[in-house]
Formats: structure tokens, C-alpha cells, sequence
């Protein structure tokens, strides 16, 4: 059995995201099906994250097991091919079976992006359309409170079952870029809960957000 370390970019617009859901379509089916189809093999993918519904990825890393023995580049080219336009993968390799996505990983990074002005179509799924005004100084205080580590039980979804929620958040930053008029939420640690990121998002916001106590 050969090992293969993926790298994969997509836009999730069209997914219920990354892992497999009975009668919805996911990366992750997607990529299976389809190389199935090229190879006329099966095929085993394990992802470094689980990203949810409209969800998308620059750097989605990924374990590929599959006793299909040709050259890693053919494989990708030929892959890639008959992939959908809103998945590509950018790099396979080939691995020794330690390689682990899950275990192995030294740091994720997530990006959250808002806009205060309505965004540009060809922006819009990539970042939350949010109509109020917001203290920037104050939503970074907010953020840096998360810096470091806590138990992050009350940031997690009700699906996630997991008894350790201690987790660390080494950096977390806030960028505006002005060419596409929108803030940018940067998050780097080593693993996070479940909705956790877009939880802590949510909070800093509404404390940053005189205007807007709905949230």
C-alpha cells in the first residue's frame, strides 16, 4: 500500500464540507469518486481538518492510501483532470506510512474575513456581509484575550463530544486590506473544536459591535 501526502485547495460554495454526508456532496466524496473513475481504483483519504458546509481551503493537507503504483506527478495531473473546477490538488507526494495528518500536525492556520461595506460579488462568498460598525481596537483587544491556553468548552459545538477542550491558540491577528475593503482574522494553533473558530469570531465581534446587540 503506497502513502501520499495531499495538499488541496477548493471552493466549498458548492459542498456540505469536507467528510462524507449521506446524499450531500463533500470534498472528500468527491475526490474519492473521482479517482475512481480515472484509476479504476479505490482509494482511502484521512484530511488534517473536517471544514463545514461553504467552507473553503488554500492548504487543506491530506493522507491518500492506495495500492495504484505510478508516478506521483502523472497521478496528480491525471487527478486533477477530472476533478470539478472548485477542487485542485496543488502538490502529492509520496510518504513513509508514519505520516499522519491528524497526529503529525504542527500548526493550522484559519482566515476569517468580514466586510462592513457590501463586498463585491466575485468576493462575497469569501467573506460575512456584516452591516454594522465596528471598534477595531476594541475587536482586537477581544481577540487577544484567546491568546494562549484555556479550556474552550463554551466555544464548541453541541456535536462536538470530545472531554479534553483545552486547547492553545498560539496567534491570532487582525488585518483590514484595503484593496478589497475587508478585515481579516488570522487564527493559528495546533487543533481546535468544533464551530470553536467562527464562536470566538462571533463573540469578539458582538463585544466590538455597540450597535448591534443581537449577535
Amino acid at each position: 500500500m503506497n502513502h501520499y501526502k495531499l495538499v488541496i485547495t477548493y471552493d466549498g460554495t458548492a459542498y456540505c464540507g469536507w467528510q462524507e454526508q449521506k446524499n450531500k456532496p463533500s470534498i472528500i466524496e468527491t475526490l474519492k469518486k473521482t479517482f475512481c473513475i480515472v484509476f479504476a481504483k479505490e482509494v482511502s483519504i484521512l484530511g488534517a481538518s473536517r471544514t463545514d458546509a461553504g467552507v473553503h481551503a488554500l492548504g487543506q493537507v491530506a493522507l491518500c492510501k492506495t495500492d495504484l503504483d505510478i508516478p506521483t506527478q502523472k497521478m496528480k495531473q491525471a487527478w486533477n483532470n477530472a476533478l470539478p473546477a472548485d477542487i485542485v490538488i496543488r502538490s502529492l507526494q509520496q510518504k513513509q506510512s508514519l505520516f499522519h495528518p491528524y497526529y503529525n500536525v504542527n500548526q493550522k492556520t484559519y482566515h476569517y474575513h468580514f466586510f462592513l461595506n457590501r463586498p463585491l460579488p466575485f468576493l462575497s462568498r469569501y467573506g460575512w456581509y456584516y452591516p454594522y460598525s465596528i471598534d477595531s481596537i476594541m475587536l482586537k483587544k477581544a481577540l487577544d484575550f484567546f491568546v494562549g491556553t484555556h479550556d474552550f468548552i463554551a466555544f464548541r459545538s453541541s456535536e462536538d463530544i470530545r472531554k479534553n477542550t483545552v486547547r492553545t491558540i498560539d496567534v491570532i491577528s487582525l488585518t483590514y486590506i484595503k484593496r478589497f475593503e475587508v478585515y481579516r482574522i488570522t487564527i493559528k494553533g495546533q487543533k481546535f473544536l468544533h464551530h470553536m473558530i467562527r464562536r470566538i469570531v462571533g463573540a469578539s465581534m458582538s463585544v466590538a459591535s455597540p450597535n448591534n446587540r443581537s449577535l
